[in-house]
């Protein structure tokens, strides 16, 4: 790890955290009709979204720190192409907190660099456990996208749409990490990620 590497890993942190990301991909549900929904709907729809929106925030520190220390090439190609897709996530998110009012979460920044140093460290410990840490993660993701699918307002289609896209992309992900040969994670270090993130999820829904 170089000191341009650095530079280039703060100024990717700078953009992350301060410009509106963009999307290659229509935004899913775009074509939606917006329906009406109560105060306290909203109100729901654009925390859980700003859940969503930092857990992107993680994602993105996450595999920057993991592709900066991978040792293998392909490795690092499947973790920069995460990366991509998460910051289209990212932008989605972002873009359906500002239409119901919303607010991104106030701790953004301690979510990213935590994520972050927590990505290199994976990297470090090999491919195949950096690629497992991948695959977890998703998995993780997956199941908490799940979970808030049911908790979105029904009449919340455009919000719906958005999160059964990335729930999709989340799976293709962990299966990708899979085919790579990523090792099966301890299951004390799964329950610490699941404790890690029930922190931030909760945390981010109101702050």
């Amino acid at each position: 790890m170089t000191l341009d590497d650095l530079i280039v890993q703060f100024d990717k942190a700078l953009r992350t955290l301060t410009l509106p990301a963009h999307s290659a991909r229509t935004v899913p549900g775009e074509s939606l009709q917006e329906q009406e929904l109560t105060e306290t709907e909203n109100r729901l729809s654009a925390a859980l979204m700003r859940v969503n929106h930092s857990g992107e925030i993680c994602a993105q520190a996450l595999y920057e720190g993991q592709a900066l220390t991978a040792h293998n090439a392909s490795v690092q190609q499947a973790l920069q192409k995460a990366a991509k897709e998460e910051t289209e996530h990212l932008a989605w998110t972002e873009r359906r907190i500002e239409e119901l009012g919303g607010r991104k979460s106030l701790l953004n920044p301690l979510w990213y660099s935590s994520s972050f140093a927590l990505g290199a460290l994976a990297g470090m410990l090999g491919d195949k456990w950096n690629l497992g840490f991948l695959a977890e993660t998703e998995r993780q993701v997956e199941r908490h996208l799940e979970q808030h699918l049911q908790r979105l307002p029904q009449q919340d289609h455009k919000s719906r749409a958005i999160l059964e896209q990335m729930k999709s992309d989340e799976a293709n992900h962990a299966t990708t990490a899979v085919s790579q040969g990523a090792a099966d994670l301890p299951q004390p270090l799964q329950r610490a990620m699941q404790l890690a993130s029930k922190v931030m999820t909760q945390t981010a829904f109101w702050l």
